[in-house]
């Protein structure tokens, strides 16, 4: 389980702490805040690309591949679900997340295209791709030690 602790005293700076690390989220200066730190899209899309990243990184090492280098550009733009084409649904907001991943080193077609397909294979993107669901608790989570 995965547990993190995020506080706000005031504005819009959260603070956010899991194990022994610490990091933030803030607004852009237009939205009311001061613009100390990546907004929370913004963090999505980082964890979104880390995680990319870091799978792709891991299967590569296991096979000995030879990937030098990943990059990962997102960004992701919200749609009225009835404006967007094709989208049958009932929800009120469509996201649309895009993605370039671009691997550097000497590998084959076989390799790097066996790479993308394990791109969208990262734990991070399955939670945005599937159900998940919410639920209100009092208790706070399990510290992890």
């Amino acid at each position: 389980m995965t547990n993190v602790t995020v506080t706000n005293d005031t504005g819009y700076l959260a603070v956010a702490r899991t194990r022994n690390h610490t990091w933030y989220a803030d607004e852009t200066i237009e939205s009311g805040g001061t613009n100390t730190a990546p907004d929370p899209m913004e963090e999505l899309l980082g964890a979104l690309g880390g995680c990319v990243a870091i799978t792709v990184r891991g299967y590569a090492t296991r096979k000995n591949w030879p990937l030098e280098k990943i990059e990962v550009y997102l960004n992701i733009e919200r749609f009225k679900a009835s404006e967007y084409p094709g989208y049958q649904g009932d929800a009120q907001f469509v996201h649309e997340v895009r993605e370039k991943i671009v691997l550097h080193g000497p590998l084959d077609e076989t390799q790097h295209a066996r790479l993308l397909e394990i791109a969208t294979k990262c734990p991070v993107r399955r939670v945005l791709t599937t159900p998940v669901f919410f639920i209100e608790t009092d208790q706070q989570p399990v510290s992890e030690s």
